[in-house]
């Protein structure tokens, strides 16, 4: 669950949770990526420029990761998980090999065009059934990598992990995503959810929602920060 570690960043910044709602890389190996760059944005463009961000907010960046080991940790983690296992673990009938189903999902959307290998990955990983932390692991909350999902499968933020993981491998830039950490203002939670910078538009890949939309759709997130390798931002509405 997110709620404890959203409030504990927002203390950091000396800001409660009701002020904000009020207010509101080299790690990963990448297949090809062609002219990837036409297809996707630059997420800090609008920051840069002034103009409202995600789910119509003022984005403020931030520099380096040390307020998120959980987030550094499960990417500490993947890596670690790819050297052992990419193409060395070989299914049988009593062993599984759970890093091997991520691996070819990747193999079968590898040849794609952009935007399928986004619905997908989408589409692949919302198939999933949602375990919250505390019964995975016994801890409020824990980001996973792709292969403890896949053998354990977990809460909304592990699943943005793996689609943001997944697309990375299929070539999408990782400054063209963010994961995003919002208040779900109808449910009154945190949730978590993948935003992707394509020529203009922010799409959402939500493990609540079946279809990539377009991030001006959803009206009930309010983002309270956003990252991906290269950093993170705090959000204030615009």
């Amino acid at each position: 669950m997110l709620n404890e570690e959203t409030d504990q960043l927002l203390s950091r910044h000396r800001l409660s949770r009701r002020a904000m709602l009020r207010s509101t890389s080299g790690l990963i190996g990448v297949a090809a990526t062609g002219g990837m760059g036409l297809f996707f944005s630059n997420n800090a463009e609008a920051a840069r420029k002034g103009k409202p961000g995600i789910f119509n907010t003022i984005e403020i960046k931030k520099k380096g990761l040390k307020p998120f080991p959980k987030w550094t940790g499960a990417m500490e983690r993947f890596i670690s998980e790819k050297q052992k296992n990419d193409g060395k673990c070989k299914p049988t009938a009593r062993k599984k090999c759970y890093y091997q189903t991520w691996a070819n999902m990747i193999d079968g959307l590898k040849d794609k065009d952009p935007w399928k290998k986004i619905l997908g990955v989408n589409k692949f990983m919302n198939r999933a059934p949602y375990v919250v932390d505390k019964m995975n692991w016994g801890v409020k909350d824990y980001w996973s990598t792709p292969g403890q999902f896949f053998a354990k499968y977990g809460d909304c933020e592990d699943y943005a992990i793996v689609k943001f993981l997944s697309l990375r491998a299929l070539g999408i830039p990782s400054k063209s995503m963010r994961i995003v950490v919002v208040q779900d203002m109808n449910l009154k939670i945190a949730h978590a959810v993948l935003a992707i910078y394509v020529r203009g538009k922010v799409l959402v890949l939500d493990n609540q929602i079946k279809k990539v939309v377009e991030s001006k759709t959803i009206r009930h997130y309010r983002p309270i920060f956003s990252l991906n390798e290269e950093g993170w931002w705090l959000h204030r509405k615009a």
